[in-house]
């Protein structure tokens, strides 16, 4: 064999296929980087300081805030609250991509420490994470605690309490006495709260104790959420808790569990009867908490007070604001009032009182509901949502974990989508059908929309139109010498009215039987 051959075996393994694959690749991976469509930037926003970012320029009425940025910045833009990327959607088909599209991405919150504080480390139906245990807590509210058959159950209860709040005013009418509205609405949704939650547990003279003692701990929960809390921009700082929000909501979920724990303790002798027996909200939880193996996630005492302390918060504030904003709208459009008594006379008549059998004959006072919660969402930037993963919203990169805020209250406003949107027009919702409770209309959604709709929406229904009903049956509402209607906003978690509503009833029917 000659030398030239030996430097060329038979056995030489050809290397050009190797090498196909390998500057194929190289190549592949090149263009790739330099070609391929670059990733959508974060959306447009206003300029900010340096580590503060645009924290020192947030106005007090964050929704009117947002609702103005976005005529500068369009309909989706970002802030930098301190080290806390926000983002806000101000348009039904953006908040459709979030709640709908990307629900399963967008369904948990962005959880302040002051709701974790409330709620025994965020384990109730508002703040806990999508998943199995979320999921069986809805499934309790939902199908259990809130279904028709138990809201049809605590009807009595519902005309106990709107009866006695009557007696109250037609007192105070015939004394010429006028009344803080939104106090006796206060006042009549706890009490009919608190007898759904453990009427039948807590002993009869225990109730009026408990509900002193309520009264000033949920106004304060509700404050307390509705404060921006510096530790909430800049999570490093958490452990100092500056301003002390942390440690005041401590104190009122102290005073909140004693009370939560008194109820539970009263109810010790219930316990074991049949399902059939259960009287109330507390009885049932304690059921499923002794049941632990039945369900796919073990329900704690914790899980308990906390559901409870939803059902509490949620109940009261939310409930009262609506119809007080409801009050002082309609007062200011005297006509719209007359219209609402003609129906009310022409369906429950004057000889008679409302009953919520009559409910469902009322299409005005449900347009008046609906157009109050148009204007007035309950909860304004609904509750603060965040992203699970990294995603594209209208064209731009959301981040993991970024908070979102959808301003429904500037969305319910659009002038693209409502005529005159500023005016209080309950006749807008006479022949619209597509606007309801459920959701489902990306321009109409004060209760949310989605997997985290708000769960106590029948129950609101229930509460608003069966009061207002017989606020406005009942009586005819002025405002008294020396006070002033004004419809201006507080912005909080919850929205209120920045000057409570004052006003004087006047008793409608000369038959005092009817105020029994």
């Amino acid at each position: 064999m000659s030398p030239i051959s030996n430097l060329f075996p038979d056995n030489t393994i050809n290397l050009t296929p190797y090498a196909i694959v390998i500057l194929t690749t190289v190549f592949s991976i090149l263009w790739y980087i330099f070609k391929r469509s670059p990733q959508p930037s974060l959306p447009p926003g206003p300029r900010g300081l340096p580590i503060v970012g645009n924290l020192p320029f947030l106005d007090p009425d964050l929704h009117t805030y947002f609702a103005n940025l976005a005529q500068s910045h369009g309909p989706i833009f970002k802030l930098n609250l301190g080290s806390k990327l926000t983002i806000v959607v101000n348009s039904p088909s953006l908040a459709r991509e979030i709640l709908k599209d990307q629900d399963i991405n967008f369904s948990n919150r962005d959880v302040p420490l002051t709701g974790r504080a409330a709620t025994y480390g965020g384990i109730d139906i508002v703040w806990t994470p999508y998943g199995a245990e979320w999921r069986q807590l809805r499934k309790i509210c939902v199908l259990k605690l809130l279904s028709r058959k138990t809201l049809d159950s605590f009807y009595e209860l519902r005309r106990k309490e709107v009866r006695e709040r009557t007696r109250y005013l037609y007192e105070q009418g015939r004394k010429q006495s006028p009344v803080k509205v939104g106090d006796q609405l206060f006042l009549t949704m706890m009490n009919l709260t608190m007898n759904m939650l453990w009427g039948g547990s807590v002993k009869a003279e225990e109730m009026e104790s408990v509900g002193t003692e309520f009264k000033g701990v949920i106004s304060e929960i509700t404050r307390l959420l509705s404060e921006p809390n510096v530790s909430d921009f800049f999570p490093w700082l958490a452990r100092f808790d500056l301003q002390g929000l942390v440690k005041r909501m401590g104190v009122c979920a102290r005073e909140l569990d004693a009370v939560l724990d008194r109820a539970i303790e009263q109810m010790k002798p219930l316990r074991g009867r049949d399902d059939d027996e259960v009287k109330d909200f507390l009885q049932y939880l304690m059921k499923l908490k002794d049941q632990e193996g039945d369900s796919e996630v073990p329900i704690t005492i914790n899980h308990v007070k906390a559901l409870l302390t939803d059902m509490v918060v949620g109940g009261t504030d939310t409930s009262t604001n609506t119809i007080e904003f409801a009050m002082a709208e309609l007062m200011s459009n005297p006509e719209l009032i007359k219209r609402a008594q003609e129906e009310l006379d022409e369906v429950v008549g004057k000889d008679n009182i409302v009953e919520e059998s009559h409910i469902t004959r009322l299409p005005y006072i449900l347009a008046i509901m609906k157009e109050t919660l148009r204007l007035h969402p309950t909860l304004p930037l609904l509750v603060p949502h965040r992203p699970a993963e990294n995603t594209v919203v209208g064209g731009y990169t959301i981040p993991k974990d970024t908070k979102i805020f959808v301003n429904v209250w500037s969305i319910q406003r659009d002038p693209n989508v409502w005529e005159n949107p500023t005016e209080f027009r309950p006749e807008r919702f006479l022949d619209n059908n597509s606007c309801d409770f459920t959701g489902a209309n990306y321009s109409y959604f004060p209760f949310g929309s989605g997997r985290r709709i708000c769960a106590g929406v029948a129950l609101a229904e229930r509460m608003v139109l069966y009061t207002l009903a017989t606020l406005l049956h009942s009586f005819d509402w002025k405002i008294p010498e020396g006070h002033v209607l004004d419809l201006k906003e507080k912005f909080g978690i919850v929205l209120k009215l920045k000057i409570p509503l004052v006003a004087l009833p006047i008793p409608r029917f000369s038959d005092s039987n009817l105020y029994l």
